[in-house]
């Protein structure tokens, strides 16, 4: 059995490697009545009552979630020198057309690369502001790199998990991230590609899916699949990507947070808010390790490998998918609207909650075509961390944990991501891959 290693056990440890302004005194008052160091539960839940989405507040009145205050780092996010160098050029030249793509205010045209956060100031008040948000998670998100890790899913009922997957993964980015990295040529103007092959259960084990995602606002994703029943790599329709992937709740365009395609969606600014958002402890306590990968790359997700979730917490009586590992930290959050264009979209409205310091996401709030809440995609935070040596410093976003959770109000289920099927599983970023890996005529190589 795997030992268990509680979170202070993980703060001692990190404690040696905490950066100067990392960690305040522990007695920051988030609301009043509540301070970094409390425990927010059953007895206290009120206090939190306008920081937090009221679907995941309730879950604290129920006693169903219960989760340590910590601080939220003072010091400012940090990229590569010349990712930060290319955010304060985008200031000055990018916008977004009324379709939603950015452009180039030189020229009104597409720009032939993205690099640097490209609108790292956004008004409130700006009619674009949503758009412009969404694009800013996604290339803070590219600029981590190409990957390749194993994901693992868990599809969850309130006592106990039900099944799992899990898949060999691998993305390439064509935008986001450094030269030595981008693909040198780009013929099919492609934004990124994907390869998923299921490895288990064994009535999945071979199944492979590959999507191309084409940088032209008006071209669909391309999509191919290979189902080792048939032996055969079949094109598949890009329309269902708000799906539930392989059985369970987490969708295509779930992603990191948001992977839908921004010009299918019309965005609007809802505003600045504080709020609380789930964050991993030992991120958040000090600057990581982060150790070369073997082959090129980075190891993003280090040990200690925490249970994260309840059912894998000893002792546990709340939620089987609460997070129990993870903190939450106060800090101000920007939140967008998006309505889909294509009215067979599974969902009428996403409601995106995102920190606008390091463009990660926090809260994904999905609503049927008559307002209902269907689902909450609830996502733990982390910070960016130094790598390689000071004269070639690079930065990456890296954890002991990650908690990504789709939350099915509708059927009182979950389907959890993001923590390893196995002690000690790679999550490998800034990895060199070649295009020929995404070759969709031999797909079928990666099938059984």
């Amino acid at each position: 059995m795997r030992a268990r290693i509680t979170v202070g056990i993980c703060f001692a440890v990190m404690a040696s490697m905490t950066m100067p302004g990392h960690v305040a005194s522990g007695q920051e008052e988030v609301a009043p009545g509540l301070k970094v160091g409390d425990v927010l539960d059953q007895s206290n839940w009120q206090l939190a009552k306008d920081l937090l989405p009221p679907e995941v507040l309730e879950h604290y009145q129920r006693g169903e979630y219960r989760n340590r205050i910590a601080v939220y780092p003072s010091d400012p996010p940090h990229w590569d020198a010349d990712f930060e160098a290319a955010t304060k050029e985008n200031a000055e030249y990018l916008d977004v057309d009324d379709r939603g793509t950015i452009i180039d205010k030189r020229t009104g045209q597409q720009p032939p690369h993205y690099y640097g956060i490209p609108f790292p100031t956004i008004d409130a008040n700006d009619p674009k502001g949503g758009a412009k948000a969404v694009w800013n998670q996604f290339v803070n998100y590219w600029n981590v790199g190409n990957a390749r890790y194993h994901g693992y899913i868990v599809m969850i009922s309130p006592t106990g998990p039900d099944r799992s997957t899990v898949q060999d993964v691998y993305f390439l980015y064509y935008d986001g991230q450094a030269a030595k990295l981008t693909p040198p040529a780009n013929p099919l103007n492609l934004s990124m590609q994907y390869l998923a092959v299921a490895e288990q259960p064994a009535d999945l084990n071979g199944t492979a899916a590959l999507t191309w995602r084409y940088r032209d606002p008006g071209k669909r994703d391309s999509v191919w699949a290979y189902v080792p029943a048939m032996r055969r790599v079949r094109a598949v329709s890009p329309a269902n990507r708000s799906d539930g992937f392989l059985g369970s709740d987490v969708s295509q365009d779930d992603g990191h947070f948001f992977d839908g395609k921004p010009e299918d969606f019309s965005w609007k600014m809802i505003g600045y808010r504080d709020a609380l958002r789930f964050a991993d402890p030992v991120s958040m306590a000090g600057y990581m390790p982060v150790p070369p990968a073997k082959g090129g790359g980075w190891m993003i997700l280090i040990e200690p490998d925490l249970p994260t979730v309840g059912y894998r917490t000893p002792g546990w009586k709340g939620l089987a998918w609460a997070p129990t590992d993870p903190v939450l930290v106060k800090h101000r959050l920007l939140l967008v609207e998006g309505v889909p264009h294509d009215k067979y979209y599974l969902y009428g409205r996403l409601e995106l909650w995102m920190d606008p310091d390091t463009w990660l996401g926090a809260w994904n709030r999905k609503f049927g075509w008559n307002g209902e809440l269907i689902a909450t995609y609830q996502i733990s935070g982390t910070r960016n961390h130094p790598a390689g040596p000071p004269e070639a410093r690079e930065w990456l976003w890296n954890g002991a944990l990650v908690y990504q959770c789709v939350e099915n109000f509708k059927s009182q289920r979950a389907s959890c991501a993001g923590f390893r099927p196995y002690p000690g599983a790679e999550f490998v970023r800034r990895v060199p891959l070649s295009p020929s890996l995404f070759d969709s005529q031999t797909l079928n190589r990666f099938g059984k």
